[in-house]
């Protein structure tokens, strides 16, 4: 019979995540995760494998808390474009003030270039697509039934526009200025829908 994890895996997880934000993953070292987590680099091993295993347990936990979190909480079923216009007004007001950036936009970046995207940032941008196209499907008729490419078209546009913000805050632009761009983009779709 295997040992008991004797320790906080929510904390564990969580201070894995904020180092993997911070530093990225090649640049997190298992120095820098053994103080984050409180485990020491054998337990760390013993209970995820590896550093890829305490990762994808950490990018896991991160799509789950904080990416379904934040639809969850801004952008649930039935919440049309309002909910949409919530959720990307949401990533303005982070608590960190943003200066960790998004786990899936660092990763997307920091693995870009790969024959296959990682499978944890496939899932995210995926989710993040599919609950566009949703929301957008909720707020027009003409996007549910009359023309699905457009409103596939716009879901991608979304996301771009959802991916470049979380860049641009990380970056520094200044929060006003973006705001109007969300707001911009808002009511042009609700002219259109």
């Amino acid at each position: 019979m295997g040992r008991t994890r004797e320790f906080d895996e929510e904390a564990v997880l969580k201070g894995a995540m904020q180092v993997f934000r911070k530093h990225g993953y090649q640049g997190a070292s298992i120095r820098d995760l053994e103080e984050a987590t409180g485990l020491k680099g054998g337990s760390i091993y013993h209970a995820f494998g590896d550093k890829a295993g305490l990762f994808d347990a950490a990018f896991r936990h991160y799509n789950r808390t904080v990416l379904e979190g934040r639809i969850e909480r801004f952008a649930p079923p039935g919440s049309g474009l309002k909910g949409l216009r919530e959720l990307f007004l949401s990533l303005l007001h982070e608590p960190d003030n943003g200066s960790l950036g998004c786990l899936i936009t660092n990763m997307a970046v920091e693995f870009g270039g790969e024959v296959k995207t990682h499978p944890r940032v496939e899932a995210a941008l995926g989710l993040l697509r599919s609950t566009f196209r949703s929301r957008l499907g909720e707020s027009s008729i003409v996007a549910r039934d009359a023309d699905e490419a457009k409103a596939d078209r716009t879901a991608v546009r979304l996301l771009a526009l959802y991916q470049g913000l979380l860049v641009l805050i990380r970056g520094g632009e200044d929060k006003a200025r973006l705001r109007q761009a969300i707001e911009d983009e808002f009511n042009q779709l609700e002219i259109l829908l």
